[in-house]
């Protein structure tokens, strides 16, 4: 069940399975070569993660967001990645954290400058797992994990572009440099604006310079899950 949850939250994030989109639980089952028991299992799973949803007449769907879950996301991130933030000033973490951060931020700026839209959104998520991971809390990351995946869902629900401030990089470069300064007040608010500023583009689009590509419009096909054999 385990394999079939991550392969779910994997389309999910993906857009293979794009926000909105109804599913059916028999041709989801077929595509991945497992019975229909332990799909509804790990689907219920992601019903918990709110990730999908389900009704009698529907059946199950992925969760789209609108203006206010969106804020919703983001005031849990704010709030995830403070306590990590707070946790790596004070366990004397920071070194190791900057090296880890700076490595995924040379990234994005490679993605940035050739334009690839879901390239930098990638190290977005890569950044921001990161910063949350550095803090050693097992909650913590989980927590930004299914956080990360409704941000994801976020950009799919509310435009059909997938969309990425230009800027991005220099707004990384940021939580970076208040990391490394070991400044508590000033990292905290850097990452309180990064999240008020992303949620607020996306309910009440203003005009900045973004990266765009296509966001998917419709359920593609999923590949088999290579399931390991008894013994």
């Amino acid at each position: 069940m385990d394999l079939i949850a991550g392969r779910l939250r994997q389309a999910i994030f993906e857009g293979t399975l794009p926000a909105g989109a109804p599913l059916g639980e028999a041709e989801l089952a077929e595509q991945l070569g497992v019975s229909r028991g332990p799909l509804r299992e790990a689907a219920q799973r992601l019903v918990q993660e709110r990730l999908l949803t389900t009704t009698r007449r529907r059946g199950l769907a992925v969760i789209s967001m609108d203006a206010a879950t969106v804020a919703d996301v983001y005031l849990g991130r704010t709030a995830v990645e403070c306590a990590a933030c707070r946790v790596v000033l004070r366990d004397n973490l920071v070194d190791r954290t900057v090296r880890t951060l700076t490595r995924v931020h040379q990234r994005m700026v490679r993605a940035n400058k050739r334009r690839d839209a879901h390239a930098v959104g990638d190290t977005d998520i890569e950044f921001h797992q990161a910063l949350v991971d550095a803090a050693g809390s097992p909650r913590l990351s989980a927590s930004i994990a299914t956080l990360l995946i409704e941000t994801r869902l976020c950009t799919y629900s509310l435009d059909r572009q997938f969309r990425v401030r230009a800027d991005m990089p220099d707004s990384h470069a940021e939580i970076i440099d208040a990391i490394a300064a070991r400044d508590e007040p000033a990292l905290l608010a850097v990452v309180e604006r990064h999240m008020a500023e992303a949620a607020r583009r996306l309910t009440a689009p203003t005009e900045v310079d973004t990266i765009s590509s296509p966001a998917p419009a419709a359920p593609r096909p999923l590949d088999p899950l290579e399931l390991p054999l008894d013994d």
